[in-house]
């Protein structure tokens, strides 16, 4: 896309949709890069499967940057909700946009960037969100690289469903291979990550038998040939939800992640991950025993259970 998008251009906000990215937009662009080079093209896939809670936010995101050279991809595995209905609503900005039934996330991840032709490759989550004036920043701080650099980390957000940031990762001195390994004192939010096409050229794709850390993967990977540079701007927000797997399956990301960096040689770390996810099991076991065994829990168990069958009954044939 080669024609500079503004708010105007793009369908309406639905009702009781305020500020960004819904009436606002990102500032006009200068004609070229203020080096007086032309804006390289970027490249986004958004990877989606029934997010139509968050879908459009993240369509507008990345359409509301105004950039002057993107390309952006969506690859739907085969929405049975709304998904579809909102991708046609923006599918004139579109570059490429598919819906059909993939191998999971890293699967509809290589498909999109099999078709990205830009400089400048990332991917946003269907229930993430870029920042106004992200694509700029990343641009413009790239240009200041040379080849050696592959990747660049911006500030992310992780926030709640009403958009208030409940975690930000702390910001380490360097990002390097050594210092990823340690990936929950090292971490970063994937969409705030921006990486070369020539680093995915060398590093991709990613490994679609990983189902929650394929991203730390080819992290581990480009961090071996390329530096990774951080870049001390805010760029995106990613929505943590029950549905989100980082959220509702902690337990099981740990454990792929960990198995991962020992595949990477780091077995003290993996080890250390796995004997603390261990002895929290252990602990809470403890807890439940501690209630259970308790002479109250005798009289107030049998009234808990009824409750939550009668609710779970309930909500069974209440639609019915």
């Amino acid at each position: 896309m080669n024609t500079v998008l503004r708010l105007k251009d793009l369908p309406k906000a639905p009702p009781g949709k305020t500020g960004w990215p819904w009436t606002e937009e990102t500032k006009p662009f200068l004609e070229g890069m203020p080096d007086g080079l032309d804006w390289p093209k970027i490249s986004i896939v958004t990877p989606s499967y029934n997010q139509e809670k968050f879908l459009e936010a993240t369509i507008r995101s990345v359409l509301l940057q105004c950039y002057p050279n993107l390309e952006y991809i969506i690859i739907d595995g085969g929405s049975t909700d709304r998904s579809v209905e909102i991708i046609k609503k923006y599918e004139f900005w579109l570059t490429y946009w598919i819906s059909e039934k993939d191998k999971g996330q890293a699967h509809a991840i290589n498909k999109g960037f099999a078709k990205a032709t830009g400089k400048i490759f990332a991917w946003l989550n269907s229930d993430d969100i870029y920042l106004s004036n992200a694509l700029s920043s990343v641009a413009e701080k790239f240009n200041q690289e040379d080849d050696r650099t592959g990747a660049l980390v911006g500030i992310g957000h992780k926030v709640d469903e009403t958009g208030r940031i409940v975690y930000t990762p702390p910001r380490g001195p360097e990002l390097s291979f050594q210092s990823l390994l340690s990936w929950r004192k090292s971490h970063f939010m994937q969409p705030s990550c921006f990486f070369t096409s020539k680093a995915w050229e060398v590093c991709g794709l990613l490994d679609e038998s990983l189902n929650y850390c394929m991203d730390i993967d080819l992290w581990l990977k480009m961090s071996q040939k390329f530096y990774f540079e951080k870049l001390d701007i805010v760029l995106s927000h990613a929505t943590a939800h029950q549905q989100a797997k980082t959220t509702a399956q902690k337990e099981q990301t740990l454990v792929e992640t960990s198995l991962l960096v020992m595949d990477y040689g780091a077995r003290d770390i993996a080890y250390q991950e796995l004997m603390g996810l261990a002895n929290a099991l252990v602990d809470a076991n403890y807890k439940i025993q501690l209630i259970t065994y308790n002479p109250l829990y005798k009289v107030v168990g049998p009234i808990y259970r009824s409750f939550k069958y009668a609710i779970q009954f309930l909500r069974r044939n209440t639609n019915k």
